[in-house]
């Protein structure tokens, strides 16, 4: 929204005239309905079932539209908005084959509790079913990986159910909400009321935690000798990083944070042992199986940080905070569950909470810190991919909003890049999106102009969006693109080193395409690194390059990202050297 239209806002006269009880279309109702909630930034790409909502946005100035080239590059960037901002990101899609290009981005968002509203075109009520031009039953796709979803069959419903869409979306354990809106309905015309309260059957979310729970809690860390703390994503959307802190401090319980936990706990903290599970450190997954009370804030127990269930955490008794009871015990046997908003509970727990029998346990954390810190084979001629991360990390101080893609460097930022503040890492975690890091990165940008927005991508994922690189350019959005370019599928090839007796078989990308001459194609600025001296030079160049820039760091294809548990074997089991 420009600075026009949020003074006005502000000075609530802009609302006062959206809430006039007009005649209005469904698409200028759409419109309304969104500046009412909010929105300030959609992202989409019409289609002709979408056309009035597109013919409605001609000459909009209250928000801004932005156009990206490929349907999952918008709700990638929706999603990148809602993540780094904690607003609810909005795209728009037209039907069909544009409503089906959404569905990894939903499935994105889903698996990893992302705020979206998804808005679909559809065909015109009188045709859905009939096998119509562009006609998918995008509802019962997209069924399993929405929080909810509607399918408006009456303008008159559509501001109460973008209403009830928002609310949905933002509360509990968000989640992503689908809006289908079929072309007759964005056509047809209704006087415009908007409903100022919401009244949803079954929809109940509790924020209020139980006391005794929480006073059990409480008792169970004063009477803890090796406690720990397993903090993940919940902490970041609940906005409890400072109750964290806090708590933390009053129980001296040393910390591990999942990898869409990171942000959520300063990585300076002395008490702060890393990131757990496959390729955690090993002073986290040795803490995890030596404690003797583990505290789930938000984390949902992915077998990814807990690996083999049967040899998890053997000598703890179990606690778990989380807003959503369905993850109660739903992975790992639970004798302390605390059901509610993190915020709340921790906050509650914060006035009576004390120290845990600790001091052992912490010195022994400390050691093991110290013996056993992440590390990699320096080589003076060759640029490793690790060490293009600590530069990075020097650079900005952990003061950036890092986006990522998926494999090899996507570990790498999580082991070396350091963050201070929640909101600055943006990552698909529970689905593991190639193509993600690109459009996502776009979106933190746009949530938070100011802010350096770093994305850091593999040479394979980058070219799974590598179209949006077109939208920074016409834009000017100042995005750092950095490229570990291996020429290989990394994660893959580490797996069938490891597992498949370096059998690798079809993971080649020596013939991906020059990223620097694709990046000027494209209008935006290309740089390219094989060396530390290299290295260090463009990425001064592109720091002091005031809009987009795509560096091509070049790295050997054979690096590994350790420590690693394999599959079915423990948390202490790692394998911590090649």
């Amino acid at each position: 929204m420009d600075t026009q239209s949020t003074t006005v806002l502000s000075q609530g006269n802009l609302r006062e005239k959206l809430l006039k009880p007009d005649y209005l279309s469904g698409s200028e109702i759409l419109l309304r309905s969104l500046l009412l909630e909010g929105v300030d930034c959609v992202f989409g790409y019409p289609g002709g079932a979408v056309l009035y909502i597109y013919d409605a946005m001609y000459g909009n100035k209250d928000f801004k539209h932005v156009l990206t080239r490929h349907e999952q590059g918008a709700i990638h960037a929706a999603d990148g908005y809602a993540r780094s901002t904690g607003k609810v990101g909005v795209c728009i899609a037209t039907s069909g084959p544009g409503a089906t290009n959404l569905v990894t981005g939903i499935a994105t968002a889903y698996m990893d509790s992302v705020p979206l509203v998804i808005i679909t075109g559809n065909v015109a009520t009188s045709l859905i079913g009939s096998d119509a031009f562009q006609e998918a039953d995008i509802m019962g796709i997209t069924m399993p990986i929405t929080k909810h979803s509607y399918q408006v069959r009456n303008v008159e419903d559509l501001p109460r159910i973008i209403h009830e869409a928002f609310f949905i979306a933002s509360t509990g354990r968000k989640g992503p909400v689908l809006i289908d809106i079929p072309k007759d309905v964005s056509s047809n015309k209704t006087t415009f009321t908007y409903p100022e309260e919401i009244q949803l059957r079954g929809y109940k979310p509790n924020k209020s935690p139980d006391k005794r729970q929480v006073e059990k809690l409480v008792k169970a860390i004063s009477e803890a000798k090796r406690p720990v703390i397993l903090a993940g994503a919940g902490v970041v959307h609940s906005g409890a990083h400072e109750e964290l802190l806090e708590f933390v401090n009053k129980t001296q319980i040393p910390v591990t944070t999942t990898l869409l936990g990171l942000d959520g706990f300063p990585s300076a903290h002395q008490l702060w042992m890393g990131m757990p599970g496959m390729h955690g450190t090993y002073t986290a997954n040795t803490a995890i199986q030596n404690s003797d009370l583990l505290i789930s804030i938000g984390a949902r127990f992915d077998d990814r940080v807990t690996m083999n269930l049967e040899g998890f955490a053997p000598h703890a008794k179990i606690a778990h905070i989380d807003i959503d009871p369905a993850e109660i015990g739903k992975n790992v046997k639970t004798h302390i569950p605390c059901v509610g908003d993190i915020k709340s509970v921790l906050g509650m727990a914060n006035e009576i909470a004390k120290p845990a029998q600790s001091e052992a346990w912490i010195s022994q954390i400390k050691e093991n810190k110290l013996k056993f810190p992440l590390k990699y084979q320096d080589e003076e001629q060759v640029l490793k991919p690790q060490y293009v991360i600590e530069m990075i990390h020097q650079t900005t101080k952990g003061e950036a909003i890092i986006t990522t893609d998926v494999g090899q460097h996507q570990m790498w930022a999580a082991q070396f890049y350091q963050f201070n503040h929640p909101r600055s890492l943006i990552t698909s975690g529970g689905l593991g999106t190639m193509g993600f890091g690109l459009p996502s990165a776009i979106g933190a940008q746009m949530g938070n102009p100011d802010r350096l927005v770093i994305s850091i991508n593999g040479d394979g994922g980058m070219q799974m969006c590598a179209q949006e690189l077109a939208i920074c350019a016409i834009h000017n959005i100042p995005v750092k693109v950095v490229i570990i370019n291996n020429q290989v599928l990394g994660m893959v090839r580490q797996w069938q080193e490891f597992v498949h007796e370096e059998r690798y078989s079809h993971i080649d990308l020596s013939g991906s395409p020059d990223f620097v001459q694709l990046a000027k194609a494209y209008g935006v600025k290309g740089l390219r690194a094989q060396t530390k001296e290299e290295a260090e030079l463009v990425w001064k160049e592109a720091l002091e390059t005031q809009g987009p820039v795509v560096i091509d760091f070049v790295v050997p294809k054979s690096e590994t990202v350790l420590p690693m548990v394999l599959q079915g074997k423990s948390l202490s089991e790692m394998k911590m050297e090649e």
